[in-house]
């Protein structure tokens, strides 16, 4: 019996590991969230440290509707995942958008947002199609995955231009070193805002991103209490309004503001 029970033991730690089983965003009540520091009108840090942006309300809302606190960190590209996987972080949301590859190390709940990946022009460009800008030369983000899609098109070609950040894309395209900006939509129309005028986006919706919120693998109730929390943002209007804040008079179509179809919390 003794050795029988033994088994049994062994066999249930198994199980929980092989679930995912662990802390739980759910178990906290105050939950640590990365955001990105450095993208206007999604996440940006001001001066005196706090984070402001879609991002950053999304998360709050979230965050509240499931009795929760939020404390937020900073998290740039590269820091997005590995603050997941090693417990920095009890979700992120930082322009992360979901991925076959990503999916395999972190799980995802939403999306909260579908975007599409868009080119950002001067104004007085007359390109309306991303093949009006055949040969241009494209400012891109080292080693971001909006070079493969554009590059995929079929018939275009580029000269591709890297920066460290989209500060630098926008620097090269006052100076007139680059005649375009490619990456997801919301991010640029977050940098016409802050320009205010003299660029605009082409509208020329290359490929749909699904921006999700990035979540430990196996806690599948935290995720599903986020998707609910989701839910409810759209059906409550909330979606549509931060849309509105955010990003009003930049040209980001802001009609699009249905539920996202949810990845499902494995």
């Amino acid at each position: 019996m003794r050795l029988l029970s033994t088994f049994v033991l062994l066999g249930g730690l198994l199980s929980a590991c092989g679930d995912g089983g662990g802390e739980s965003l759910l178990d906290k009540d105050t939950l640590v969230v990365g955001v990105r520091p450095d993208l206007p009108g999604l996440g940006q840090r001001r001066p005196d440290g706090t984070f402001e942006g879609f991002d950053i309300d999304v998360a709050r809302y979230v965050a509240d509707r499931i009795g929760r606190k939020v404390r937020f960190v900073q998290s740039y590209a590269s820091d997005r995942i590995p603050l997941l996987t090693s417990g920095r972080a009890d979700m992120v949301l930082a322009t992360l958008s979901v991925t076959p590859e990503r999916k395999t190390m972190i799980s995802f709940a939403g999306p909260y947002y579908a975007s599409y990946q868009d080119i950002l022009v001067r104004t007085e460009e007359p390109a309306k199609d991303v093949r009006d800008l055949k040969g241009r030369r494209f400012c891109a983000v080292e080693g971001a995955d909006p070079v493969k899609r554009l590059q995929a098109v079929h018939g275009m070609t580029a000269e591709i231009v890297t920066a460290r950040n989209y500060d630098e894309c926008m620097a090269k395209i006052r100076a007139r070193t680059v005649d375009a900006i490619t990456t997801n939509d919301v991010i640029l129309a977050g940098l016409i805002r802050r320009e205010r005028r003299g660029y605009r986006l082409v509208k020329a919706r290359i490929s749909e991103q699904n921006t999700g919120i990035g979540v430990r693998r196996g806690d599948i109730g935290g995720c599903e209490a986020l998707n609910r929390a989701i839910t409810q943002m759209y059906q409550d209007g909330t979606a549509r309004r931060l849309i509105a804040k955010w990003f009003a008079g930049t040209g980001l179509d802001q009609s699009i503001t249905e539920i996202p179809q949810f990845e499902g919390c494995t």
